[in-house]
């Protein structure tokens, strides 16, 4: 029996459900959330408006990639199932089925173990080369992605098999990094309904890390972290009222700074924890999600800065030899084409998402007690050469803008002749990644004055990779490198 190199089962594993209640109603959901859409309005070329449904992650991925429903009256239908199914792992169950106690993360993890071995068995049955060759996508929203951890991070938890048979993790809006309420990480002897899951001492725990201080958003090398992604939210304003004590840099729930696990490609978007306005449920994510485990091509995108001009005041002032300090914003929103341009990645100062880099961090470093520059990296997206709608060019563009926080002259805040929310740089470069025999070729357009269709120009070369030259009137200059390799 061949199974299909990327096309493995999907295991949705659902958030926190805190409250009775929310316990109850997640156990009467067939689906868990992963069957719920969204309606936008958008409006047209003759100003009327229109509704733009996405149907649910789950109906699009049966529309668009085969993939099946395998329940029969709430459970997986006995016996053989594809290859392509959904299963959605119900953890929670137990809690109202006569038990009457949450699962613990250990208890669920082992629980998704055990899962994984049971749709290994229903997909392969007892034949040894499938056996050998299968693998599954687990797909998580919150909670979910630390149970997914902790099957692959704790030793004691779940078997070789199970661990072995994950092939990539996709995690929307999971607090890697814990929880904060009011800045302060929520404590481990929160019992109340199991919110001590995410103080960070007891996440080290269930994680098996080792001990030390600090933070606990790595995969302490028990699994590939390129085939780990994160999606970080960034609209805090459409959750409940517990966005009040998180704070504005969040998703509702999980600060920007904890949603991500180091070195995993993650992307930033303006959708909250959950909700009308949520990343399961939203277009964003989807997109994000199939190009993740379907796509072919990664593109990573980092910015050297070589030149970073003053205001002509702050300028005067630090040639007056007056102490001048101030840091800088870097935004970026990657789009590709498409039917409606959906970002898959959108990161801007009103959203507390921008690139947050000071002066020394990038230009003298051990001032900063750095090894090295600490450049901004802008996003790292996922591409499928599957998509493209014209020819064999993928093509998607790059919304770029620098600009510089309030500057301090000699201590105090200089607003002399400010310019409110003055940009450094700002272009809209189009770029092409036109496939041939030999890989690809890359082409650009700084579309700001240029049509984006036009054949562009090919990107210039150095010894760290291909770039963009980027400059301006101003006397901003840096380097834009992207970084294109395949991916399966």
């Amino acid at each position: 029996m061949k199974l299909h190199p990327n096309r493995h089962p999907i295991i949705y594993v659902r958030g926190f459900a805190m409250r009775d209640a929310e316990i109850e109603e997640t156990v009467n959901t067939p689906y868990m959330g992963f069957n719920l859409g969204s309606t936008r309005i958008r409006q047209s070329h003759d100003r009327s408006f229109l509704h733009y449904i996405f149907e649910s992650p789950l109906i699009r991925l049966m529309k668009e990639y085969d993939y099946q429903d395998v329940y029969l009256e709430g459970n997986i239908r006995t016996g053989r199932i594809s290859q392509q199914s959904v299963i959605i792992y119900r953890y929670y169950e137990q809690a109202q089925t006569g038990e009457g106690r949450r699962p613990g993360i250990i208890e669920a993890a082992r629980g998704l173990g055990d899962l994984i071995e049971q749709v290994r068995h229903q997909v392969c049955g007892s034949d040894p080369e499938a056996e050998r060759d299968f693998k599954v996508y687990l797909v998580a929203h919150s909670m979910g992605g630390l149970i997914c951890r902790c099957l692959l991070q704790n030793d004691q938890v779940g078997s070789r098999i199970a661990k072995l048979s994950v092939d990539k993790v996709f995690t929307y809006g999971t607090p890697h990094n814990g929880i904060e309420i009011g800045g302060i990480n929520v404590p481990s002897m929160l019992g109340l309904w199991d919110i001590s899951n995410f103080n960070r001492k007891h996440i080290a725990e269930y994680l098996d890390l080792p001990p030390r201080a600090g933070n606990v958003n790595h995969l302490n090398e028990k699994f590939p972290t390129e085939r780990f992604f994160c999606l970080v939210g960034t609209n805090p304003r459409d959750y409940s009222l517990v966005r009040v004590g998180v704070g504005t840099a969040s998703d509702g729930l999980v600060r920007i700074e904890n949603a991500y696990v180091e070195g995993a490609p993650r992307v930033y978007c303006h959708l909250s924890h959950s909700g009308h306005y949520g990343m399961v449920n939203s277009q964003e994510g989807y997109r994000n999600l199939v190009r993740f485990l379907f796509g072919d091509h990664r593109v990573f995108l980092r910015l050297v800065p070589e030149e970073l001009p003053l205001p002509p005041a702050i300028r005067k002032d630090y040639e007056a030899d007056k102490q001048v300090r101030g840091s800088y914003l870097f935004e970026c929103t990657m789009t590709p084409r498409g039917e409606f341009p959906i970002p898959l990645s959108d990161r801007r100062a009103e959203h507390a998402s921008a690139v947050f880099r000071t002066y020394d961090e990038m230009f003298y470093p051990e001032r900063a007690q750095l090894a090295q520059p600490r450049y901004p990296v802008l996003g790292s997206i996922f591409l499928d050469s599957a998509k493209i709608t014209s020819g064999k060019t993928m093509v998607f563009t790059v919304d770029l803008a620098v600009r510089s926080t309030d500057f301090v002259v000699d201590g105090f805040l200089s607003i002399n002749r400010r310019i409110p929310d003055e940009n450094l740089y700002r272009d809209k470069i189009v770029l092409n990644i036109v496939l041939n025999n030999q890989g690809w070729t890359l082409r650009y357009v700084e579309s700001d004055n240029n049509w984006g269709e036009n054949r562009g120009t090919e990107l210039s070369r150095d010894e760290t990779g291909q770039y963009i030259p980027l400059s301006n009137r101003k006397g901003f200059r840096a380097k834009l490198y992207f970084d294109v390799t395949s991916w399966e």
